[in-house]
């Protein structure tokens, strides 16, 4: 069961992403719906098995910004063995995201 949310950095989330399922929000510390959605993904670090959950600063990283062509944020990825199966922009709900892990 997971019960923390990973904060990495680019070299960190190229690794984490390689599991059977890792969901990883791009976020900026000064955006009060990344805050916002943090809170949910910390809440649902606690009660999901089988997937890596990471948060990675958006405006620390453009490297990986870049790589994986996110251009706003909050933006939720969802990885399935290194491969994006789903992505979501902006604030969402606590359901949705469970929602995004289980469909993924």
């Amino acid at each position: 069961m997971a019960t923390e949310v990973l904060e990495l950095d680019s070299a960190q989330l190229d690794e984490v992403i390689k599991a059977d399922k890792a969901l990883v929000i791009f976020y900026s510390k000064t955006c009060g719906p990344c805050k916002m959605l943090r809170f949910v993904l910390k809440d649902i670090a606690k009660d999901v098995d089988g997937v890596s959950i990471g948060e990675i600063d958006f405006d620390a990283n453009k490297d990986a910004t870049a790589k994986y062509k996110v251009e706003s944020y909050p933006t939720l990825l969802l990885f399935k063995k290194g491969e994006e199966v789903k992505r979501v922009k902006g604030l969402q709900q606590k359901p949705k995201v469970l929602q995004m892990i289980n469909e993924g």
